[in-house]
């Protein structure tokens, strides 16, 4: 089969590779009809996050059709099954997954001491995202093994479009728990740092979820579009010298109740002496991740509120204010997205009308197209937001 494959920084290739095979009796493979290139993925191409290995098959948001079964998925998925696979691969039955707690499984993850060496305990398994999450082949290729299906599938109706469905694979569910965590009340101004896909998702859920205000941070013109399309209101932080003075004055010097970080280990700034701090400690491997957004959201946010992390952060930082944080008394809330928590919920609301995640598509290609079109994103030209491959 066709799939896309990572050979280095900022070398992804697509490429002729084995066709997945049934592996366990929980298995399904299933021949993907569509499959996303998310940000997350970025820091694999840049190659921020440690763990790849030459021949890695990248993506972690994919959908299909089953096409082979194993024998102990069979009450639960057969052949000719429409299901989406969210990126977090889960057994169902630890302590973990019975309490919800879907992206730390205890059990997918069969690369245990890489994952306990780096995050003091394993988290779950997940695709194509290195070999601390298991190594698992990724979903940007013609078919895909799904471990676990009958915990892991969700499983979706005919008539629907994959647009529409595809992105219950991650960034809906991940802007969802993005805004969720908030504990969003009527009265609040929500602010969201980052208008990539996931941001997006989270500004619109914050809406979905009653925020009396949303404020959106970014400066590409048509992330900042978008997000002003979808109820924010927006600031381009090229254009604001100092972002925390603005929101302060934006709400009467109190500060947003609650603060989303949607960016994650690669935040950008222009001008400011942290965020070239950073850079340097990243260059100089003396940190890994970028903490600029992180900065910003402990300083501005109003005492007592809550400050909500969907964007992936990798290792470790510096320069981090937390004594600000301590002080005043602020709620942090983070993690990799409980992915099946949401998705019966989401799915309704997407059948009901209430949300169509497809809006944040702006450019879908095949397979061979995928490693110029890493670049595109990564480099935010074109246009492009959100690219979907069709194997």
């Amino acid at each position: 089969m066709k799939a896309l494959v990572w050979r280095g920084t900022q070398d992804i290739r697509c490429e002729t590779v084995p066709d997945p095979e049934i592996e366990d009796a929980r298995d399904v493979v299933i021949k993907v009809t569509s499959c996303a290139i998310c940000g997350s993925d970025l820091h694999l191409y840049d190659h921020f996050m440690p763990g790849m290995k030459s021949g890695d098959i990248m993506g972690h948001e994919t959908m299909g059709e089953v096409v082979e079964v194993g024998s102990a998925a069979k009450s639960k998925l057969k052949v000719g099954d429409r299901i989406v696979v969210p990126f977090t691969i889960i057994c169902g039955e630890c302590d973990q997954c019975r309490r919800g707690n879907f992206s730390v499984c205890e059990r997918s993850n069969r690369n245990k001491p890489l994952g306990d060496a780096a995050f003091g305990h394993t988290t779950a398994g997940l695709f194509g995202y290195t070999h601390l999450t298991g190594g698992y082949a990724g979903g940007q290729a013609e078919y895909l093994r799904e471990p676990f299906s009958d915990a892991t599938h969700i499983k979706v109706p005919q008539g629907i479009d994959d647009d529409k469905l595809l992105f219950l694979t991650d960034i809906f569910p991940t802007g969802w728990q993005a805004a969720v965590q908030c504990d969003i009340q009527p009265t609040d101004t929500v602010v969201n740092w980052g208008c990539g896909p996931v941001g997006q998702m989270a500004i619109r859920s914050a809406i979905l979820l009653g925020a009396k205000r949303v404020i959106a941070i970014d400066r590409v013109p048509e992330r900042l579009a978008m997000a002003e399309a979808g109820g924010a209101e927006v600031i381009n932080y090229d254009e604001e010298p100092n972002i925390v003075a603005r929101l302060n004055d934006m709400t009467d010097g109190k500060g947003p109740e609650k603060c989303i970080d949607s960016v994650g280990l690669e935040a950008h700034a222009t001008g400011a002496v942290d965020a070239i701090y950073d850079r340097v400690q990243q260059a100089t491997l003396m940190a890994t991740d970028r903490i600029h957004v992180l900065r910003q959201m402990i300083m501005v946010c109003r005492p007592a509120g809550v400050l909500s992390i969907p964007g992936v952060y990798g290792g470790i930082a510096d320069k981090f204010p937390i004594g600000a944080l301590m002080n005043k008394g602020l709620t942090v809330r983070t993690g990799q997205t409980h992915v099946n928590r949401w998705t019966d919920d989401l799915l309704r609301r997407i059948e009901e009308g209430q949300i169509d995640p497809s809006f944040v598509i702006t450019h879908t290609v095949g397979l061979e197209d995928g490693p110029e079109m890493y670049k595109t994103f990564r480099d935010k030209q074109d246009g492009c937001i959100k690219v979907v491959i069709k194997p």
